[in-house]
């Protein structure tokens, strides 16, 4: 069973602080999003984990094993890609999945078949492409390809989508969605959206500390947005709000056409708002005025402060 652990890891430079005390652990299948604020520590932590630095305390493992004591047999059934790693400019695509299949003593047969696949799911450009020649998201998708040659137990991956366009980000992460049934993936992001879509549990850090761990469906609960913005067809006149407001409803007029409405956050009485509402104006949208996430996060980082 794929395993990811830190233990009471901090990492100093100088009389800076960039992590303090974290500790958590994974075990099995899924997605864990790693979520906080540019500079929160997500980075120095991950690069803990791949060992590319070392912690100033504390130790990182991946199943069971110290990776800065056996980095090789811990990173065996590893894939990672931590801030944006640039393969070499004139290899072509194909020449740098194929350096790394050497690196990872991947039979040729089997690695060429790999990066085909790879090439398909991660809509690579032609692979005797030079890597010099790539866009940043190009690049990426290469790079995110080279982390799965050797069909990695687990996945670390720094902002994985960070800096790319809308087409690219859905492609990075149906790859996420589709990979966490049978592999642990560790991902670090500072956006909401993207780990609400994706990852089935979520740790908040800020200023080196973890401030929360939990599912995203608990957090989704618990947080639950207590205001919905509704979208009509025709404009909001002073009676359409008079009838709204007759009929139990706590709702301003936000727009031309839009509405705020303010509610218990359970889902009967939205449903009930809704059919209220459809009877005085009709409604082209109805959705919560920000995420669960959102609420969760900005709760959390509140008091931490």
């Amino acid at each position: 069973m794929p395993s990811i652990e830190i233990k009471d890891v901090s990492k100093y430079y100088g009389k800076f602080r960039a992590l303090d005390g974290v500790s958590f652990k994974y075990d099995g299948e899924g997605a864990i999003g790693y979520l906080g604020p540019n500079g929160a520590g997500k980075t120095t932590t991950l690069k803990i984990l791949t060992n590319l630095i070392k912690p100033s305390t504390g130790v990182a493992l991946i199943n069971g094993i110290n990776v800065n004591k056996e980095p090789v047999k811990a990173f065996a059934v590893t894939g990672s890609v931590i801030e944006s790693p640039s393969p070499f400019p004139y290899f072509t695509i194909m020449d740098s999945l194929m350096f790394v299949a050497d690196i990872r003593k991947i039979d040729h047969r089997e690695a060429k078949k790999s990066i085909d696949e790879y090439a398909d799911i991660l809509k690579l450009p032609p692979l005797d492409s030079k890597i010099g020649d790539l866009s940043k998201g190009q690049r990426q998708r290469v790079v995110i390809a080279a982390a799965l040659m050797p069909d990695p137990e687990i996945l670390l991956l720094d902002e994985p989508t960070s800096g790319l366009d809308p087409f690219e980000m859905k492609i990075i992460r149906d790859l996420i969605k589709a990979y966490k049934k049978d592999k642990l993936i560790l991902m670090s992001s500072h956006l909401l959206s993207e780990v609400s879509e994706v990852c089935d549990d979520v740790i908040f850090i800020n200023h080196g500390k973890i401030l929360a761990t939990d599912k995203v469906s608990n957090l989704s609960n618990q947080f639950r947005s207590k205001k919905l913005i509704a979208e009509t067809l025709q404009p909001i006149t002073d009676d359409i709000i008079a009838k709204i407001k007759k009929a139990g409803i706590d709702a301003e007029k936000s727009g031309e056409n839009s509405l705020v409405i303010s509610y218990d956050g359970s889902n009967e009485r939205r449903a009930d708002i809704l059919k209220k509402l459809v009877d005085i104006a009709p409604v082209i949208s109805y959705e919560s005025a920000g995420s669960e996430l959102e609420q969760a996060y900005i709760s959390i980082l509140s008091e931490s402060k």
